[in-house]
């Protein structure tokens, strides 16, 4: 019989945590799931230490070139065999509850094509931070998804196959004739650039629950980390956006820009580079000074570390911001706890 759902674990590259992140799919109290491994050309153990994995659930592809993430999930998708597909980045791990969580709520929900939960940070070494991803988990339209992607990382969606096949199309390579549900030309923003498509082009809806399932890792190393090649490749996506939804980008454009200039001052603030995010959160009021009215908390955070950072020395800067990263993780905990949600769930 096939599995329900299907976990698509693409690899590159990171021997230091895919480990980890398998061990916490296999950990899954849902144990309906298959586990496809897309090896994307790894140059380091990390197909060893898959290989060494002892699980008739696990399979291993192979790319015979490097093609980058997009491309490893969509070969994971036309391997995949579950009535629901769930993305894993390998570097990312989830909490044991996570499969089971999702498939509940796709079952009783049959109009939710995507599924996704919020995500908890955790330091590059694996520590937990406190920290939360707190987006809007309902009533989420074209224009919202636009300017604050809910979804937040790509370890969070749980994604129905029939939802993935309303926006598949067809590529020539190599190896012929290829469906694809990401696009290949992106390298960065390749997950917003699917999940608007999606919501813009499809009947499907998108909706969250609120417990912090997916444990994000902070890596400055990371595909995130350089902001201005963050930034080009959202521009990217917007220029082909125009093309679907032509109608939203002309009026939330510069809005959404907004809001992406505050996100990449945030990760510029957690890389310590206190110069660039005073760069682009100055941009961000600039192209969008709304977000100042909308969302008057976040943005006088943003703004304000921007700057203590960049002005202050070093211990006096960490001293602050220990103080606020308590003050922040108290309240995000709290909110959760009010949204109903277990404290096992919360210190895990």
């Amino acid at each position: 019989m096939s599995p329900t759902v299907s976990v698509v674990m693409p690899v590159y590259n990171v021997q230091a945590f895919v480990g980890e992140a398998i061990e916490s799919v296999l950990a899954q109290r849902y144990t309906d799931f298959e586990l496809i491994l897309v090896n994307d050309c790894a140059t380091d153990n990390s197909l060893k230490i898959c290989q060494q994995v002892q699980d008739r659930r696990v399979r291993i592809v192979q790319h015979k070139v490097n093609k980058g993430l997009a491309a490893a999930r969509n070969t994971g998708v036309r391997h995949a065999i579950g009535k629901y597909v769930a993305f894993l980045d390998s570097d990312d791990k989830w909490h044991p509850d996570k499969l089971a969580r999702h498939v509940e709520h796709l079952d009783r929900h049959p109009l939710v094509g995507i599924s996704f939960s919020r995500s908890a940070f955790m330091e590059h070494d694996g520590t937990p931070t406190n920290f939360y991803q707190m987006p809007q988990l309902n009533g989420i339209d074209v224009a919202h998804l636009l300017c604050r992607n809910p979804v937040g990382n790509g370890s969070a969606p749980v994604i129905r196959r029939e939802t993935l096949n309303a926006i598949r199309f067809q590529i020539r390579d190599g190896e012929g004739l290829q469906s694809c549900y990401f696009d290949e030309s992106f390298r960065q923003s390749e997950d917003i650039e699917c999940w608007l498509r999606i919501v813009a082009t499809t009947s499907w809806l998108m909706a969250g629950i609120p417990e912090p399932l997916t444990y994000y890792r902070l890596n400055p190393a990371g595909l995130s980390a350089d902001v201005n090649k963050q930034l080009a490749s959202w521009e990217k996506m917007i220029t082909k956006a125009r093309l679907f939804a032509p109608k939203v980008l002309k009026q939330h454009e510069r809005h959404a820009r907004g809001y992406q200039l505050r996100y990449l001052a945030r990760q510029s603030i957690r890389s310590g580079n206190g110069k660039m995010a005073v760069h682009m959160v100055n941009r961000a009021l600039i192209h969008a000074p709304q977000i100042l009215l909308k969302e008057t908390g976040r943005t006088l955070t943003t703004l304000g570390a921007a700057y203590l950072l960049w002005l202050l020395p070093k211990p006096l800067y960490q001293a602050c911001e220990q103080l606020g990263q308590e003050i922040i993780g108290r309240r995000q905990r709290q909110r959760i706890a009010k949204d109903g949600v277990k404290g096992s769930l919360i210190s895990q």
